[in-house]
């Protein structure tokens, strides 16, 4: 293998995986992204004999100054200041690769690559980001010790340096060796990375995790999902579901489910619900919101209908990524929610909910950026009581002006023979379910009355014209009802034991307000045809195998890894601790003198104690061994080169004490040759005595005592030369 061309493509991979850092994060714009990778490539592709060209020698030196006045300007305009530093050093990092030449830029490019990491660390850290810094690991050494050794080159060759044959040091022919890289030394130099990574990884489970870092800077990354807003055109929520997004917005996990789990789950998660149509829209007439009450100061359980009981009560397990708005989604009869809270960094919002109008449940502090809670159920039998004030019951009842009059016909014509609002509410469920067709690309959506034209004319849409068809019909015969958005379920994945919402999953349904003598409340109807009301997403072949796998990877590194905080870690601790004290009992080694030098404290220290005393033993051999080693005899290679050295620095001295000694960086037999050249007096006597002393210290010649004692014969016979001061030429 060529060292120049192995010393590139290590290069150019620290590169790569620097600059997919930063883009597997998605905190960039995807225009941003796009740049930076087609820049990227061409860069790479740029070959090494046109770094060289003028073109792109004014690119090396105009290009950092213009990205710099174009970033600057963006920086003024608002940009985020994070934002605009890390798309300034990847688009610096395309320049350099473009316009490198030589081992100082590829010393930069490393630096560069390792800044990238770094920002990827602020922007996210996601598990694309954990492969792309475990490639560095592997790379780096490498590149160090090749971009090392070819600075090395480089130097000597500028110095003036010469090889033993005293021709001027080959930059080009070194690079194209194929004897300076070999296998042996690519493996050797990727397998440092594991001590690294060990250490590495020791020292961020060990490591007091503060709250205090550059973490302060990570900006949510905003998902918004449509529907959760406060207003949500009609048809919005059936287009992100023709859109089929597979990106997740939240994991939940049911325990208690029978094996093996079913591939899809139909659960509704509510998210928001709305109190007003227009005629083309829903919204929200009501925005207080207030701070959810907790069940005890200080504790992360928040009642919303009564205190749980968590020996009893049903739960759900919730795993909600970063939205925009914050919504937390809720299951059928939520009546209590519990928060696995990171721990509180320092200078940030402590987590906690919002209660809002309409049931809805947001969340705020630690920069919303996701959330991990239960959702605790009531009962199958357990009523749960909701009143309904003369005031909210008018705005559940109101529909827009100039609706026509066969919605209400058609309402009454469903309902009139039914002898109560729930048995109402479920025959225009039904009506609905059975007589319409689901479909994506419903034509009502842009006409004038989509409600009515969906009834009357196409009779075929996507769930929000069945859930705004069925709202305004029981509106129609004074029965209040309200539109919801969420989630209709999830698909399993088998490697994390969970079900996964996706983007494609929204879903939209009603809540119809009975009033029941005992119990009135809010209940859910879900209007929409059995083929567009349940998760979408394939759950066989084998890219739903990869997919899952890649998800649940993910998923455990956002957990374990990316969220590992000063809870998590005093967990990890105290289980250790568990398992310690287990294992001493079931032993018996917590009793008698054992049992006091097998207590976590005391091992410790006993194996501190031994670690340093074992370091202090191999110090102190290792130094006996090398005062052993220079004491030692030595080989007759060994004599032959130093008696070799002995007769040339002589040599060497007889020339200084003529005045024509030799410089520093000219090899011993160009001196000689110089001298010959310039027909100095003693030339020839002092090309025969080096090529001697060539002879004796690379080629092999074993010097005897005689050719010795001659050879320092002839060096003082130089020294104690008078010659012509008009014949010398000094050097």
């Amino acid at each position: 293998m060529r060292f120049g061309l192995v010393h590139r493509l290590m290069t150019d991979a620290l590169a790569t995986l620097g600059i997919l850092a930063i883009v597997s994060t998605a905190a960039l714009s995807p225009w941003t992204n796009a740049l930076l990778m087609f820049g990227l490539i061409g860069a790479l592709l740029v070959p090494e004999r046109w770094q060289s060209r003028p073109a792109l020698r004014h690119l090396a030196s105009a290009g950092p100054l213009v990205i710099f006045v174009i970033q600057a300007a963006r920086l003024v305009a608002g940009r985020p200041m994070l934002d605009v530093s890390v798309e300034f050093a990847a688009l610096l990092q395309i320049v350099r690769l473009a316009t490198r030449r030589g081992a100082a830029h590829d010393q930069q490019i490393i630096v560069l690559a390792l800044l990238h990491f770094v920002a990827g660390t602020v922007l996210g850290g996601g598990l694309t980001y954990g492969l792309c810094f475990l490639g560095f690991l592997v790379v780096a050494p490498g590149a160090l010790v090749l971009s090392h050794l070819r600075r090395e080159v480089e130097g000597n060759y500028r110095q003036g340096a010469r090889d033993r044959t005293g021709l001027p040091v080959d930059v080009p022919r070194i690079l194209r060796s194929r004897r300076v890289v070999g296998r042996g030394f690519l493996a050797s130099t990727c397998l440092i990375s594991v001590p690294i990574f060990l250490f590495t990884a020791a020292l961020f489970v060990l490591f007091p995790r503060v709250g205090l870092s550059l973490l302060l800077l990570n900006h949510p990354r905003p998902g918004r999902m449509v529907g959760f807003s406060d207003r949500v055109d009609l048809g919005d929520v059936g287009a992100l579901r023709t859109d089929l997004s597979s990106a997740v917005a939240l994991r939940f996990d049911v325990p208690d489910l029978p094996e093996p789990r079913p591939s899809r789950m139909v659960l509704r998660l509510r998210g928001t619900a709305f109190d007003a149509y227009d005629g083309r829209a829903w919204l929200r007439t009501q925005a207080e919101r207030r701070v959810a009450d907790r069940a005890l100061p200080g504790s992360e359980m928040y009642p919303l209908v009564r205190t749980p009981d968590p020996e009893h009560d049903r739960r759900v397990t919730f795993d909600l990524e970063s939205l925009d708005p914050p919504v937390v989604f809720l299951p059928p009869r939520t009546i209590a929610l519990q928060l696995h809270a990171p721990s509180q960094p320092i200078l940030a919002d402590a987590l906690a909910l919002q209660r809002g109008p309409e049931g809805e449940v947001r969340y705020s502090g630690e920069n919303a950026r996701g959330l991990r809670y239960d959702a605790f159920l009531a009962k199958d039998r357990e009523p749960i009581t909701e009143s309904l004030s003369l005031h909210d019951r008018a705005r559940y009842l109101a529909l827009p002006p100039g609706l026509p009059t066969r919605l209400s016909m058609l309402a009454h014509e469903w309902t009139d023979e039914l002898p109560n609002d729930f048995a109402k509410a479920k025959v225009v469920e039904e009506k609905l379910r059975t007589t319409y067709k689901y479909d994506f690309g419903s034509p009502s959506g842009g006409t004038k009355q989509p409600v009515d034209h969906f009834l009357f004319e196409s009779k075929r849409g996507h769930c929000e014209f069945f859930s705004t068809a069925m709202a305004v019909l029981l509106r129609e015969i004074g029965i209040p009802t309200r539109n919801v958005t969420g989630f209709v379920g999830g698909t399993y994945n088998r490697f994390g034991r969970y079900y996964a919402v996706r983007q494609a999953d929204a879903h939209s349904w009603v809540e119809v307000y009975i009033d029941d003598p005992l119990h009135p409340g809010w209940h859910t109807f879900d209007p929409t045809p059995p083929a567009g009301a349940q998760p979408l997403e394939d759950t066989t072949g084998a890219v739903v195998y990869m997919r899952d796998l890649v998800e649940a990877l993910s998923q455990r590194w956002n957990r374990y890894v990316v969220g590992y905080d000063l809870r998590t870690q005093v967990h990890l601790f105290e289980d250790a601790t568990r398992r310690y004290e287990r294992f001493r009992v079931q032993t018996g080694l917590n009793h008698g003198p054992l049992g006091y030098l097998t207590r976590a404290p005391v091992l410790a220290a006993l194996l501190l104690l031994a670690s340093f005393v074992a370091y202090i033993l191999w110090k102190r051999r290792r130094r006996g061994r090398r005062t052993t080693e220079r004491a030692g005899p030595k080989t007759s290679t060994e004599k032959r080169l130093e008696s070799a050295a002995a007769l040339y620095r002589a040599l060497d001295g007889a020339l200084s004490a003529q005045g024509i000694g030799r410089p520093a960086a000219l090899p011993p037999l160009a001196h000689a040759e110089h001298l010959r050249r310039n027909q100095h007096p003693l030339a020839d006597e002092i090309f025969a005595l080096t090529e001697l002393y060539l002879e004796a210290r690379f080629g092999g010649v074993f010097l005897t005592p005689e050719a010795t004692r001659d050879f320092e014969r002839r060096v003082r016979m130089i020294r104690a030369t008078r010659p012509d001061n008009t014949n010398v030429t000094r050097v």
